[in-house]
């Protein structure tokens, strides 16, 4: 069975290792310091100031709200997972949702002006497979409206824009590191700010509004990650380039072995990123009976790529549905195609073979 994606997992023996440590202090969760590693090891990655490791990237998203104090309306992508809207219904605010760019598929600058209201508090915009917004015009913009700007940066590991870590623009970015993703830690996230006056209020708020054992600085919830899962991450970490160098050569591949069926399937631009992270392989059809028909025959040889993003979010039944052109298009026609650590030549062949066979 080929899948759209297939979790890394570091050598057993090195995440024993870990594990013989944890069992040794008994030191389970509650800030431990494989959490307090990790988030160091993190910052020095990613070239940020601080970052938090919470227990999963749709939590990060709902602190990110909180601590920002959202209400009101808040401008996003439909062109996104779930939980992106999802968070913000969640936290009692309003979606609006704004179209996205044809080209890299993130959220349309202008379009969002267009919507901007007196109930308009904030943007949250996603970094769609990793590609990144316009982040510039953006940053105009919420500074022109008096706007906060929250990015969903759970594709975007490692992604730099202009030389620096995507995650340094707006006000808070969160990431996933579920087990789907290139870096994870099976179950997890991270909220990543510069704002010195956010973190600490991000702090308290992971932690169930705790200063100290008997006071509360405020209202929290329990966003907490364990060691176990932390220990995961530490794991990882010396595998990372190898990963995305491997995700890289397989994209490269596949691009190969297109052009040598004289294909040329449109793809999402990747031109705002200076160095991408290979996080995804989305191809877009002429129209979804063709992705219907190429879905169906590689399913038929236990090959399941998976329609991502679908459907788009203005059809979700809690928010107030819209008519989007570009991402409803979209949509439809876009499939990720099964893209991973070791996913060999000849797999990547026949997959090539079987879409070209379909694509009648």
């Amino acid at each position: 069975m080929i899948n759209v994606t297939k979790s890394f997992l570091p050598p057993i023996e090195e995440y024993n290792s870990y594990l013989q440590r944890i069992w040794e202090s008994g030191h389970l969760t509650n800030h431990g310091p494989f959490v307090c590693e990790l988030e160091e090891k993190l910052k020095q990655l990613l070239g940020v100031k601080h970052l938090f490791f919470v227990n999963n990237g749709t939590i990060a998203i709902q602190i990110a709200l909180k601590a920002l104090e959202i209400k009101g309306k808040v401008i996003t992508t439909p062109f996104s997972y779930v939980a992106t809207s999802a968070s913000i219904v969640w936290e009692n605010a309003v979606p609006v949702f704004a179209d996205i760019y044809q080209d890299d598929l993130t959220i349309d600058v202008n379009e969002v002006e267009k919507l901007i209201t007196s109930d308009t508090t904030a943007i949250l915009a996603t970094h769609v497979y990793g590609i990144p917004c316009h982040v510039r015009e953006l940053e105009q913009l919420a500074k022109k409206h008096e706007l906060k700007i929250i990015y969903d940066a759970a594709h975007a590991f490692g992604v730099e824009y202009d030389g620096t870590s995507i995650l340094n623009f707006g006000d808070i970015s969160t990431l996933s590191f579920h087990a789907t993703k290139l870096f994870h830690t099976v179950e997890g996230g991270a909220i990543v700010t510069n704002d010195d006056e956010l973190a600490h209020k991000i702090a308290y708020m992971r932690n169930f509004g705790h200063n100290g054992q008997e006071a509360f600085w405020g209202v929290g919830i329990n966003g907490k990650a364990s060691e176990f899962h932390a220990a995961m991450g530490l794991s990882l970490l010396p595998y990372l380039e190898k990963i995305i160098h491997s995700r890289k050569e397989t994209s490269l591949l596949y691009n190969k072995f297109f052009e040598d069926c004289n294909i040329n399937l449109e793809r999402p631009s990747i031109k705002n990123a200076s160095t991408y992270n290979y996080a995804y392989l989305p191809v877009l059809f002429k129209d979804e009976a063709q992705l219907l028909k190429v879905r169906d025959a590689l399913n038929k040889e236990n090959i399941f790529p998976r329609r991502y993003f679908y459907p788009s979010l203005n059809n979700l039944p809690y928010v107030q549905n819209k008519n989007l052109p570009i991402t409803e298009n979209v949509a439809v026609r876009i499939l990720c195609l099964p893209l991973y650590h070791d996913l060999s030549t000849l797999e990547v062949k026949k997959i090539v073979d079987i879409i070209v066979d379909n694509l009648s």
